[in-house]
């Protein structure tokens, strides 16, 4: 697909970041505050490194960020930020858990701009989009400590409300939102679900 150079993409390059895709975590940290300094992080799908950059200047040195990329990809570096701790992996495989788990073992976020490789039949592509974001659920229920959040990219379709149900069972507070950076073409939401009851 074309790369589109519009605003955000530019403005990615410009503030040293690889994708413009950092734009999406910004605008709603920014409104929601839902990352704190000091926080630790799980950032699921972290390549090329947008978010994990983005969250380890949030939560700062006293924090942490963990990235998980099924590719191994380039070393991600934010100056005065947290440290950034990459593991190559698929999480859909139980022993990525174990990997997490000797870096960090209980996380005050959890966060994924995962998306499937498309394949242009919306009804596949949200399929496999919810598989993905079940399982980044699933390690959110597991790994983060009481309170804690969970922000996951999600296609919108006809099975998205019983994940919006199922995301309410463990969360206080869930909320859709669709940063501005979103393509208005595009299907994606997030889903920015706040206080886990544990």
């Amino acid at each position: 697909m074309k790369k589109i150079q519009d605003h955000y993409f530019k403005r990615a390059k410009k503030e040293g970041y690889p994708a413009r895709s950092v734009y999406k975590l910004e605008e709603v940290q920014q409104k929601r505050r839902f990352l704190s300094k000091g926080d630790f992080v799980l950032d699921l799908g972290c390549q090329p490194g947008s978010w994990s950059m983005y969250a380890a200047k949030v939560v700062g040195p006293a924090g942490l960020v963990v990235g998980v990329d099924l590719h191994r990809g380039k070393g991600i570096y934010i100056s005065g930020g947290a440290k950034i701790h990459v593991l190559q992996g698929d999480i859909m495989d139980d022993a990525i858990l174990v990997e997490i788990g000797k870096v960090c073992e209980r996380f005050s976020a959890v966060v994924s701009d995962m998306a499937p490789h498309t394949t242009g039949n919306k009804w596949s592509d949200q399929q496999q989009s919810l598989k993905l974001c079940r399982r980044a659920l699933q390690l959110a229920v597991s790994l983060l400590k009481n309170n804690g959040v969970f922000y996951c990219k999600v296609f919108e379709g006809d099975d998205f409300k019983e994940f919006f149900n199922e995301v309410k069972r463990f969360f206080g507070s869930v909320k859709v939102v669709k940063p501005k950076s979103s393509r208005s073409e595009s299907r994606e939401v997030f889903v920015l679900a706040t206080a886990f009851k544990g």
